[in-house]
């Protein structure tokens, strides 16, 4: 039972409901500069959102929120909190000490030039214009890098970036992690490049109609118990989602119509984020915890979907059929063939359309130019030969074009500087996850045969999604699958996986 015994609890929690609807405010706003506002009020749009932003940052980093925190920490009075209100107090003192070292005009330039070089990173991407874009991502750079003096570095200056995407981790473990990932998939690469049975992908590089593709993705979304009346699927040059609370979560995709699949994996991947945020306890609607723990047990959630689920061989024997229909005529494959097209293992240039196995090697490119960015000082003019080397060295190609290479993600120019390795703690988290899945849920892959993805979802809202923030990843992590983080689940899932595929 809580013990209302301190005055500063009121305000503190009226004060977190606040910024949790500024936060909904700027999200609208995003979403609506990322799909579709007219090119014209971008400029002006990005200011309306400086200033916001200005405003929340004031509110989050206030004397009086700092004075109703020390009040809330005293022993007696935290002890009487419920454990929601614990988690609220300890995770706003922990945003509270590292924002009131940035003075707020300093913030609300950074969020101002932040989304000004989203917007014209959207125009150097489609005119493959690196030198117009650089000039912005020198001062997103600059601006990070002015923050991690201000916060004080950790053990590098990367690691002060690391930890507020994925709480704890550290370029230490990183190194440790990606190095020995990188030492077990290269081989297995490899192998799969020298086997004489490799997959053919010639029909999904055909002209399938946009419409038709939508259609499909929306009737996959509801087989994943995406809530539409809780959210909706629009168009955008990157895919992304935006939960702004459980009763609205937005999610993108892109489409081409050169490749059947593309849009497909986005929508399913964005899809998986969604449910996470969808599915979240009500308890903590209006609190800054009805989100996910950290960006690795969020990646985990779209990997696990998008790769686990929908690459999988039983994933198609329910859905291929319904493809083919949607498309008459232009999928004259067996189901195998489309299988084994949809999981071909090759070094490509884009790394939202990488295979499983070789995604993690974009990452460990982003990784490592990221490290010597704020570890080495790496300038932005040097980074495309600096990414067109990586891509060389790791995967034996290099970008014809900026557009193709340095341009690609939309990360940069947002300042999300170390969020790029949760997209592989992701794969690891949903590797392990899925361990435990398939033993707690004997009729895992009958269910995934039949279409009923139901109550794999309600499994994972039950152990992982309700849950929000209020369970650190590593707690999670621990919670579900009984041990830590280990890699070497997602290295046994590849390699049982792509020998089979690839009659290793």
């Amino acid at each position: 039972m809580t013990v209302h015994n301190s005055k500063a609890l009121a305000p503190f929690l009226e004060t977190v409901k606040k910024l949790k609807a500024y936060g909904e405010a700027l999200g609208v706003l995003y979403w609506d500069l990322r799909t579709g506002a007219p090119r014209k009020g971008m400029d002006m749009r990005s200011e309306v959102i400086g200033s916001l932003s200005g405003d929340m940052f004031k509110l989050s980093t206030s004397p009086e929120l700092g004075e109703w925190l020390s009040e809330l920490e005293q022993p007696e009075t935290f002890s009487g909190l419920s454990e929601i209100e614990r988690k609220l107090v300890t995770d706003t003192r922990e945003e509270y000490d590292r924002s009131v070292k940035i003075p707020p005009k300093l913030y609300e330039e950074h969020v101002v030039i932040c989304s000004q070089a989203e917007s014209k990173w959207e125009e150097a991407k489609a005119a493959n214009d690196y030198e117009g874009f650089q000039p912005y991502l020198e001062k997103v750079i600059d601006y990070t890098q002015q923050f991690i003096d201000l916060w004080g570095p950790k053990e590098t200056r990367y690691d002060t970036l690391l930890d507020q995407y994925e709480p704890g981790m550290t370029v230490k473990e990183l190194d440790k992690v990606f190095g020995g990932l990188r030492e077990q998939l290269v081989p297995l690469a490899a192998a799969i490049a020298a086997s004489k049975h490799q997959p053919d992908t010639s029909f999904l590089r055909q002209n399938y109609d946009k419409q038709a593709q939508k259609a499909f993705s929306l009737r996959i979304l509801k087989q994943m118990g995406y809530d539409f009346e809780a959210g909706r699927l629009d168009e955008s040059t990157h895919p992304f989602a935006t939960g702004l609370n459980t009763g609205d979560v937005r999610i993108t995709t892109r489409y081409l119509e050169d490749d059947v699949t593309s849009a497909l994996f986005g929508t399913i991947h964005e899809g998986g984020h969604a449910l996470y945020e969808q599915n979240i306890m009500a308890e903590l609607d209006g609190t800054t915890l009805s989100t996910g723990t950290s960006m690795g047990i969020h990646e985990s959630q779209s990997r696990f979907w998008e790769n686990v689920i929908g690459r999988s061989k039983p994933f198609w024997q329910h859905n291929f059929a319904a493809l083919q229909q949607q498309f008459p005529g232009q999928l004259d494959v067996t189901l195998d063939q489309f299988y084994r097209g949809n999981n071909i293992v090759q070094p490509s240039l884009i790394r939202i359309e990488a295979d499983e196995l070789t995604y993690n090697l974009h990452i460990i490119i982003r990784y490592e130019i990221e490290k010597m960015i704020f570890n080495e000082g790496a300038k932005a003019a040097d980074l495309p030969a600096i990414w067109n080397d990586k891509y060389k060295e790791y995967l034996g190609i290099e970008p014809p074009t900026n557009a193709e290479g340095v341009l690609q993600d939309v990360h940069w120019s947002g300042g999300a500087f170390g969020y790029f390795p949760s997209y592989s703690l992701g794969n690891m988290y949903a590797a392990q996850f899925a361990d435990t899945l398939e033993r707690e849920l004997p009729n895992f892959w009958e269910l995934v045969s039949a279409g009923d993805l139901l109550p794999i979802k309600e499994w994972l809202s039950e152990r992982i999604y309700k849950y929000g923030k209020l369970r650190t990843p590593s707690e999670l992590i621990q919670n579900v699958t009984g041990k830590p983080l280990d890699p070497q689940y997602l290295v046994k899932y590849l390699e049982k996986k792509y020998s089979e595929i690839y009659k290793l």
